[in-house]
């Protein structure tokens, strides 16, 4: 059986040359995005980078360890605890402390997230003097980065709210310590501004970390539990964004993972339909097999050998292909700042296991669902479906394409009577479209006959035969049709759902934005926050209502066992009036005006949301406490927070300022409040915006890295399905030949026959488009639907430019594709060419 099935390759190469190709490309692909996912398991060792020299370092813990019946769970707190003043004394009296402070400070010129820190904890880094001297005086600094030169006098805001004047008397050149083991060193891990230190204890009284000089062990003894003492490795804990690296890959981990997860199903896909084609494309030749006595169980056997070789050979070629091509994406990955500089490609062998094993699945697959088909009709009865298409929906594929549909319509309106809010999540509608277009490939034989009738309803009756033959012949290869329709479908779909999705649920978001603000003005800073004292300005003005929001979080305990983080806005208490005046939050129940130092507002995402009740949360700072329920949001797009007061959340600074104008303020005194405004916030660092200005520039945005892996994702299944869709043309083209040859023979052209195969193409692509159009737009309407489940009404959004530009690109790939190949194969005499054998 093995001798035959290598003289059928060989005889029938150029059949099995598609198969080859597309199962190659899609086994490089499933090789590649693994061996990337691969190398994001593990972040390589960095060293400790601000306390490298410091022997012993002491600081509030950052991370919240909550005890559940089914383990401990932890979370990064956003704000650890500061070092208590009486442990700071405590401390000093073991030995030799330097206490280290970290806030914002801003200068022109400076970068942003400027910070400042005490002269004396430069030297645990080891920061080193580049020119100039340390500060001595309270308007002296050091500087990093080389933004200033010595002598230079720069205005620094600070976070008492007064802008100052001072000296620059040195610079220090940035970090080489705490690099990444086989990699450069960094050359900066901050940017700094140095003061001495009774400066810097004055401008940030909190006391973030303590450098204490005494034995480890007795310095453990002496802090409370709340502290944490880190020695050794452990000290990079209190280096600036310490699990950054972490982050990073677990941002390329979750990039790479939908891309992947995509990327895989698009090539099972488009492999397995390619390779149920070719299959097809032979039943003339099963046929006159079966006639000679051949048994359905030897046919079988003999394409499942087949499929074995070519599988085989072309998995192995893709696992070459991703050998190639996943250094190629990390360093992509690396240049377009999504993985860190030292993210490389490793050793692991699971990604070529698996892509191997999946590409000779699919190609198994396709084949045995196609042999077993051509292996249950008669010879007489198969020599009839030789030449045109009938019974092409088998049981299993109506069960499975049935299945499949309910299955994914079923996902959608499960998804708007229970979960609406689940539907805006990235991952949901990023996976849910290949249900529906798996379903829509399977039952697309049942579709295409009116599909076609209705496309090509104009054509068919202008003057000639033309429009009519094209549209008989597409009819006529119904499997043909279906195979070379999917890669289209597969395209347009995930283009109009990905995008379209994500488009609408952004208008959405600002939607909800623009119906929740009532405020005439936002202040807003780039600096870190903005201080008391120009909030204090701001609400003295006259003639204004003003309300400060300060981010911050909070944790709960989820069914006990999950411990969740929630985003919260705090607001003082005095400007609830203000605050009631500037928003029109969507309250369900109770009253956002009750909101106390002994209560919060929580929205109906939370498992408890009944006004009055209370809740266990953690506050920023870990601390845990009980609050009441004063009102509950609607959970609109996912934007609507807890809010909390500035005593519950500890450490944050307001980072907006909404400001309405009272009623019966006319035209001119909104103009002199503006300006009163801009004068107010201007020596803090605030910037003044008019509520459009404001909605222009926070409207909401998809983040560059899902923006990156959606273009990602999009441009692979383009580019896949171009490929599949160029080697199905080719493979339906080359079995056509006799056909063509007799029309040469009726009398037609060639030119004729191209513009009927070109005319062909087209329609096909207009077929597949429908059917790509048709999955796209139930995704939409189900996220519509969410929406309006939500409260949050918003017009779809179509991404018409993203999809044209998709289907133009597979009808500019689909005319030459099928017009050389038929020009080539006819280049012989019609007449042979009509009477050549398969």
């Amino acid at each position: 059986m093995l001798r035959i099935a290598l003289r059928t390759l060989r005889a029938r190469w150029a059949t099995f040359t598609g198969s080859f190709v597309a199962l190659a490309l899609g086994v490089g692909l499933i090789a590649t995005m693994g061996l990337a996912l691969a190398a994001t398991v593990d972040a390589p060792h960095r060293a400790p980078e601000r306390f490298a020299a410091a022997p012993v370092v002491v600081r509030g813990t950052d991370t919240l360890r909550v005890a559940t019946a089914h383990g401990v769970r932890e979370k990064r707190l956003d704000r650890p605890r500061p070092v208590p003043a009486a442990t700071a004394a405590a401390l000093a009296r073991l030995g030799r402390t330097v206490q280290d402070r970290t806030f914002p400070v801003r200068a022109d010129g400076a970068p942003a997230g400027t910070v400042g820190h005490p002269w004396s904890a430069a030297a645990f880094t080891p920061y080193r003097l580049t020119a100039g001297r340390a500060p001595a005086a309270p308007g002296e600094i050091v500087t990093t980065g080389g933004w200033a030169a010595p002598g230079a006098r720069v205005t620094l805001h600070t976070p008492d709210g007064a802008g100052a004047a001072r000296t620059v008397v040195g610079t220090v050149a940035g970090s080489v310590v705490g690099t990444v083991v086989g990699t450069v060193p960094d050359a900066g891990f901050e940017h700094a501004v140095f003061f001495t230190d009774a400066e810097a204890a004055r401008l940030a009284p909190r006391i973030d970390t303590v450098v204490v000089y005494a034995d480890p062990a007795t310095v453990r003894a002496s802090t409370p539990g709340d502290l944490d003492v880190l020695t050794g490795d452990d000290r990079r804990r209190a280096d600036p964004d310490p699990d950054r690296d972490g982050e990073a890959l677990t941002t390329v981990n979750a990039l790479l993972g939908t891309a992947g997860g995509v990327t895989g199903f698009v090539s099972v896909f488009v492999v397995a339909s390619t390779f149920a084609f070719a299959v097809a494309q032979r039943r003339r030749e099963f046929a006159l097999l079966r006639a000679a006595g051949a048994a359905p169980r030897q046919l079988r056997r003999l394409v499942i050998v087949e499929a074995a070789v070519v599988g085989a050979v072309a998995s192995a070629a893709g696992c070459a292909l991703g050998r190639l091509g996943a250094p190629r994406l990390a360093a992509w990955l690396v240049d377009a700042d999504i993985a860190p500089s030292w993210f490389r490609i490793g050793d692991a062998a699971w990604p070529y296991w698996t892509a191997f094993a999946t590409g000779l699945g699919v190609a198994l697959a396709g084949a045995w669902a196609a042999s077993r088909r051509a292996g249950r009709v008669g010879p007489m009865e198969a020599l009839r479906e030789a030449s045109v298409d009938s019974r092409t929906m088998t049981a299993g594929r109506w069960t499975a394409g049935g299945g499949l549909l309910l299955l994914g319509l079923g996902l959608l309106v499960r998804q708007v009577l229970t979960d609406p809010s689940d539907a805006l999540h990235r991952k949901t509608y990023t996976t849910q479209p290949m249900l529906l277009i798996t379903a829509f490939a399977l039952l697309a034989p049942v579709v295409v006959g009116p599909l076609t009738r209705a496309l090509a309803w104009l054509p068919a009756r202008l003057p000639g035969v033309a429009g009519r033959l094209v549209r008989e012949n597409v009819l006529a290869g119904v499997r043909r049709t279906a195979a070379v329709a999917a890669p289209v479908l597969i395209t347009v779909a995930l283009a109009g759902s990905l995008l379209g999705v994500t488009a609408t649920v952004n208008a959405a978001k600002a939607a909800e934005t623009r119906a929740q603000s009532a405020a005439d003005f936002v202040v807003t800073s780039d600096a870190g926050g903005l201080d008391p004292v120009t909030v204090a300005r701001v609400r003295e003005l006259p003639g204004l209502d003003a309300a400060a929001f300060a981010p911050t979080t909070v944790y709960r305990l989820e069914d006990g066992v999950a411990l969740v983080k929630d985003e919260a806005r705090a607001v003082d208490p005095a400007a609830l009036a203000a605050l009631a005046a500037v928003t029109n939050l969507p309250v369900a129940a109770g009253k956002v005006t009750d909101l106390d130092d002994r209560s919060i507002v929580v929205n109906e995402e939370w498992p408890e949301h009944t006004v009055g009740s209370r809740v266990d949360v953690w506050l920023g700072d870990g601390r845990r406490t009980s609050l009441r329920i004063a009102a509950v949001l609607r959970t609109g797009t996912g934007g609507n927070g807890a809010y909390v007061t500035p005593l519950n959340a500890p450490g944050s600074s307001p980072d907006r300022i909404d400001v309405r104008l009272r009623p019966g303020t006319d035209a001119g005194g909104a103009v002199a409040a503006a300006s009163a405004l801009r004068a107010a916030v201007a020596p803090g660092g605030g910037h003044v915006l008019s509520k459009e200005q404001w909605l222009a520039a926070s409207y909401p945005a998809t983040s560059r890295q899902t923006r990156i892996g959606t273009l990602l994702v999009l441009g692979i299944a383009l580019l896949y399905s171009c490929i599949a869709l160029a080697n199905t043309l080719v493979m339906a083209t080359a079995d056509r030949v006799r056909d063509l040859a007799v029309l040469r023979l009726a009398g037609a052209t060639m030119g004729q026959v191209l513009r009927m195969v070109a005319a062909e193409a087209l329609l096909i692509v207009a077929v597949g488009t429908t059917l790509g159009v048709g999955v796209a737009a139930l995704n939409l309407l189900g996220v519509e639907a969410a929406l309006a489940a939500l409260s949050v009404p918003s017009p779809v959004v179509i991404p018409w430019t993203a999809t044209g530009a998709a289907v133009a690109v597979c009808a500019l790939l689909a005319v030459p594709a099928a017009v050389i190949p038929a020009r080539l194969a006819l280049r012989g005499r019609a007449v042979e060419l009509a009477g050549a054998r398969e």
